[in-house]
């Protein structure tokens, strides 16, 4: 995978655990809802544990609801995108960032196409792990998805109020 973020490809600075692996005493540490809260008593706020940065892997069925208590622990919330036509993470970010307030990296994990990147960013994610070859070769190769006008707010700068004469119509 690819890791996108910015303007500009990166090496990811967060790692993988398991549900067999330790809990290290250092780094940043991505896991699952369920091993998340498998590891209850070893969360971050106790001691030994101030220089792990924690992060979730959450899946399409999973519920942002049941981690909302811990969004202010987090560093990373991965939302698991599985195939380009589902949209469960464009749902399940805008809760995470506008429901929920979320602070961290947000990252889309998975069939991210071209396409979808502004529109993932306007549900509030702002890191993309990209596998699909195109999309990876056109922001190589240093196109960017082009869309200047929405008809829909979202999150992040918006077009001034009165320069959409097609949105936010009073009914007649």
């Amino acid at each position: 995978m690819a890791l996108f973020i910015g303007d500009a490809f990166a090496q990811d600075p967060w790692h993988r655990l398991y549900a067999t692996d330790e809990l290290p005493t250092s780094g940043n540490i991505l896991m699952s809802i369920d091993d998340w809260q498998r590891r209850a008593p070893l969360r971050p706020h106790l001691p030994g544990r101030s220089n792990v940065s924690f992060g979730l892997m959450l899946e399409p069925d999973d519920s942002v609801e049941d981690i909302a208590p811990d969004l202010p622990h987090l560093g990373l919330i991965a939302l698991s995108v599985p195939k380009f036509t589902d949209g469960r993470a464009y749902s399940m970010a805008r809760l995470i960032r506008g429901r929920f307030g979320f602070k961290g990296q947000l990252r889309a994990v998975g069939d991210v196409l071209f396409d979808q990147l502004q529109l993932l960013a306007r549900c509030g994610f702002d890191a993309f792990d990209i596998t699909d070859a195109t999309t990876i070769r056109l922001l190589e190769s240093g196109r960017r998805p082009d869309l200047q006008r929405f008809y829909q707010p979202g999150i992040g700068p918006e077009v001034p109020a009165g320069t959409r004469p097609w949105a936010r119509r009073k009914p007649a």
